[in-house]
């Protein structure tokens, strides 16, 4: 069953909940996502560690239910 994408948004924002989340359905199937994610927890993060903290939030969904997930994050930009 595939997985929707309020539901993505809605753990991501459950485990960052300042997060800016955007998700895109890249093939029309529910199984294929793409998904920007800005939050301030990932200033000073490096990439790595900024898509590990999303891969938490999704608690092993990612290669199961979620088949595959084009990631995107970064914090804030600064004025």
């Amino acid at each position: 069953m595939p997985m929707e994408a309020s539901e993505i948004e809605r753990m991501i924002k459950k485990a960052l909940p300042d997060a800016e989340v955007f998700i895109t359905d890249l093939a029309g199937d529910g199984d294929h996502y793409r998904a920007q994610v800005i939050s301030e927890a990932f200033r000073g993060l490096s990439r790595v560690r900024q898509h590990q903290l999303v891969y938490a939030a999704l608690g092993g969904q990612v290669g199961g239910v979620l088949h595959a997930l084009a990631l995107e994050t970064a914090p804030p930009e600064t004025a």
